[in-house]
């Protein structure tokens, strides 16, 4: 068994535009592999991870504090202190947290690590690829990168 109380490490800060958030990644400060976990704090007015979906893991999220809403491929779904939501690893996984709330929204965010995994972002038409360690892993990877999902290659070439 192994064992952390969040308080007794930092916070990771995120800061890019409209996505500002602070993370604590509880899997890693107990060198869990299987099974991803981190303590999440958005502050009002601001995102989370652009929206996407994974295509090897199942995330799921639960709101600690505060209430938001969670855009889905159906829209958005309201979220509140106690909301369970499960992700499955296809596009109807598709999310991204968002706080229209006055106060913090608080929650964990949970995955299954497996890899290679491909993240998909179809807003932004982009997808990642993670081999060697998944998305939120520790690990080296092999082979990782972000690409245009409209980029065309042949297999052969000329």
């Amino acid at each position: 068994m192994e064992k952390v109380n969040e308080s007794t490490f930092g916070w990771k800060e995120f800061d890019h535009g409209e996505t500002v958030f602070r993370r604590k990644e509880l899997s890693n400060a107990v060198n869990a592999s299987d099974l991803g976990c981190s303590l999440y704090e958005l502050p009002p007015g601001m995102r989370s991870w652009p929206y996407h979906y994974h295509t090897a893991n199942e995330e799921a999220i639960y709101v600690l504090a505060g209430d938001g809403q969670l855009k889905t491929e159906d829209g958005l779904e309201p979220l509140t202190a106690g909301d369970y939501v499960t992700l499955p690893a296809d596009e109807r996984g598709g999310h991204r947290v968002v706080n229209d709330g006055a106060d913090t929204l608080r929650y964990l965010a949970m995955s299954t690590m497996n890899e290679p995994d491909v993240t998909i972002y179809p807003e932004m038409g982009k997808f990642g690829v993670f081999v060697g360690s998944p998305p939120g892993g520790r690990d080296e990877r092999s082979l990782e990168g972000y690409y245009r999902i409209d980029d065309e290659t042949e297999y052969w070439d000329e």
